[in-house]
This record gives structure tokens, sequence and C-alpha cells, in this order.
């Protein structure tokens, strides 16, 4: 049933002002004529298209005699009037968001702190599950050097760190249980990358993973000998050695050396491969310091004893004559006379490997190191002489001789003599053994 045809609201200036721009005559709310309820068919249909409906709460039929309530327009407007804006949004607060933001860092850094303080406690739990060792024999290679005076924890340190084995306490454990006293030999051994403790071990046992880079310098030898021995037994190219040897103030020899003669001690080195050519020589430099301090030669006094030690070196035969051949040339010294050594004019010359030389060579002033044209000790060392050399120079014999010849130079034996007539007797003994061994001459 369609709603009754009343008479219509004239304008009212209320509707515009209380109007959205969004509404239409459509949308508003449905009035009910004055002095009529909605029935509820109408209530229905009113409510079925969307339209708010006004008016009395209780709908029902039509009753004429029922009471109205009137009110004043603005008034029941004001009562009545359904918006159709949207609700404003509250505005939100960042204060929620700033403190669970300062929440999370004082969190996140405790984290980090705690991780720091127990991250080594933490590691080791974990490596206490983990395998403490490699398996097998390992691959590729590695140098590993043991020095001298190195221990089983000196040694499983080094091997650890060159990635030989996978910890400490494997190879140190397996050294204590298997060799409790352990000795190997300082030097380079050839090993392998990630190799098990067992097979470490067993390869520093075996004297062929050893890399030896062994030097023999016998006693007496000159530098001029002594630098390409070395350069064969390293491998450096000579030219670096002889540029090493060059540098004689970075050895710290006494001021009057203007070579490395008589300091470049004799022995057998092994170095390692790799070894600097400067390293290589301050080792034997190194080693002939220690030698002349443990014989108590002062540093004031190495020049000289190394310079008379040289001499020794080169002109004494058996080990027992070295303190008489010294007391000879120290007595000869005592009383002016010169030194006359033939090991000395020969090392002027040029010759380092004999001790023979001409009347013509012996009488040539202009060779520095002519004991027989100059006075006193020559102006530097003829050789390198070793330890019983350097005893000897330090710790002469006692005797009144003056002169001295080896005869034999096949067995060394020497006859020493305290006059002329018994030295001229000696060298005559001297030249026919020569003649009959012309292969000496």
């Amino acid at each position: 049933m369609a709603p009754d045809d009343g008479p219509r609201d004239e304008f009212d200036p209320f509707d515009e002002l209380f109007r959205t721009p969004a509404e239409s005559p459509a949308d508003a709310p449905v009035v009910q004529p004055e002095g009529r309820p909605l029935t509820r068919r109408e209530a229905r249909a009113a409510e079925g298209r969307g339209v708010p409906v006004t008016g009395p709460e209780t709908v029902t039929s039509a009753a004429p005699d029922e009471t109205q309530h009137h009110e004043s327009p603005l008034a029941w407007r004001q009562q009545h009037y359904v918006s159709h804006q949207k609700p404003r949004r509250k505005k939100r607060s960042l204060k929620p968001l700033w403190v669970t933001l300062v929440i999370l860092l004082i969190l996140g850094g405790m984290g980090a702190a705690a991780y720091a303080i127990f991250q080594p406690q933490i590691a080791k739990i974990v490596a206490s599950f983990e395998p403490n060792d490699y398996k097998g024999s390992g691959k590729g290679e590695v140098l590993v050097t043991i020095k001298t005076g190195d221990n089983g924890s000196d040694i499983a340190t080094t091997l650890q760190k060159a990635g030989v084995t996978k910890t400490f306490d494997a190879f140190y454990g397996l050294l204590l249980k298997q060799h409790p006293e352990p000795v190997f030999q300082p030097g380079a051994y050839r090993l392998a990358k990630q190799m098990s403790a067992q097979a470490a071990l067993t390869m520093l046992e075996d004297p062929k993973t050893r890399v030896d880079q062994t030097a023999v310098i016998p006693e007496g030898t000159a530098e001029k000998d002594i630098l390409p021995l070395l350069a064969d037994a390293t491998k450096l190219p000579l030219a670096d050695l002889q540029k090493a040897a060059a540098d004689v103030r970075s050895y710290g020899v006494p001021a009057q050396a203007k070579t490395l003669e008589g300091f470049l001690f004799p022995a057998t080195y092994k170095f390692i491969p790799g070894t600097s050519a400067h390293a290589v020589i301050k080792t034997l430099v190194d080693r002939s310091f220690t030698a002349l301090d443990q014989a108590g030669v002062a540093p004031a006094d190495r020049w000289k004893t190394v310079v008379l030690a040289s001499i020794v070196q080169r002109e004494a035969g058996l080990a027992p004559e070295y303190p008489k051949v010294s007391r000879v040339f120290l007595n000869r010294l005592a009383q002016g006379w010169n030194l006359q050594s033939d090991a000395t004019v020969a090392y002027g010359t040029g010759h380092t490997d004999t001790v023979t030389t001409t009347d013509k060579e012996r009488a040539d002033a202009s060779d520095p190191y002519n004991t027989y044209a100059h006075p006193g000790l020559p102006v530097g060392p003829i050789s390198n002489p070793g330890d019983l050399a350097i005893n000897a120079a330090v710790h002469p014999a006692t005797g009144p001789w003056m002169y001295f010849v080896t005869w034999n130079l096949k067995t060394g034996e020497t006859i020493f003599s305290t006059t002329q007539a018994q030295h001229d007797a000696a060298v005559q003994k001297w030249q026919q053994w020569m003649r009959d061994n012309p292969g000496y001459g």
C-alpha cells in the first residue's frame, strides 16, 4: 500500500542547512505526516530502501484519537537528524612505538653483550661435540720448521698454526702418550695440510721428511771460497750472497774490518729453505762471535785475536801443534821480528789454496799481507779460523821457539826450532819431501 499523498511541507531553510552535499531527496529520512504514525507496512518499505525512519518509536495501526507531541522544526531536526558524514579517526600517539623500539634496542644490546662474554665458552661447548683431529695423511704440501730448543708444546702449536693438525690437543696428547720426552732435530720438514696427528708424528720421525740445506765450511777457508759453498747449499744466487757480505758494517764486526774475512765461522750449517742471503751470512758471523766469547775474548780484542788465529789456522798441521805455532808468532812479535809467514804472502797473491810461495812473491813489498816485507801482524785475517786456532791464539803453549816448518804436508808433522841453524836443517828436510812428492808443489 503506497503512502498517502498528504499535503507537502513548504520550503524550510533548515532543510538546506542540515542536508549534506551527498544527500538526495531519495535518501532523506521518511517523516510521518503530522498527526499520523507509519503503518508497519510503510515502515518495512522504508527500511527496505535503507531510509531512516523518524517519528514515534512504536509503529502501530493508525489511531485517530492518539495524542501527538509537537516540537519546533529546529529542535526536532537536531534530535532526529541522521548524519551521513564518516566519523573522524582519532590521531594515534607514537609514544607506544618509541617505547617498543627502545625496549627492543635494550634487549638486543643485552643479547650482544651476553654473546661477547660467553662466546668463548659457547665455542668450546660446540667444539667439544666435534672431532678434534683430521683423518688420513692430508693433502698438499707445507714446510714446517722446528727450531733449536722447541719442546713438544712448541711443536704442537707450530703444527696447528701451519694447518697440519686440527687442534693442539690432538698432537700434543698423542705425543705425550707415545713419546713423553720427544727429541726432534731442528730444521725444516715437508708435511701436508690437514693430517691426522698420528700421520704428522710419523713423518716428523722419518729422516726423509727433513728438507736439508746443509753447508759444510772447512776450517781455514777464505771468504771468497765460502760464498760459493753457501750458494750451492742454499740455492741462493751467488751475487746475492756477495752483496750481503759486502755490507760489512751491518754485522757488528770490529771497525778495522774491511771485509768479513775471519768472521765467517767454519762449521756445518743447516738452513731453512727461503732464508735470505743476509740471514745466512749473519748466521756465520754470529757463530764466530759465540766462539770468541767462549774462548774468553773481549770484544775489544776480537780483531787482533782473529788475525793471529787465521794465520795459525793456515800454518799449523796437527791439532797438538796449534798452541806451539801460536807461541812462535807471539815470540817473534815480542822480539820485533817479522813473522815471515808464507801463508800471508800466498793470501796476498790471491792463492788461498796453498801456503807455498816463491822468492819473488816473498820479496814483493807491495803486498800488504807480506809478513816477510812488513813487520807485525798483517792488515787483516787471511782465513776463517775455527775453535782450535782461536783457542791457540788465546792460550799459546809455553816455549822458546822462534821457528817452525811443517816438513810433511801429508801428515802435518812440524819441526820447531830455537836457532837459525836448527831451522835451516828443518827447511832442507821439507824441501826433500817436496821433491819426493811433486804433487804438493
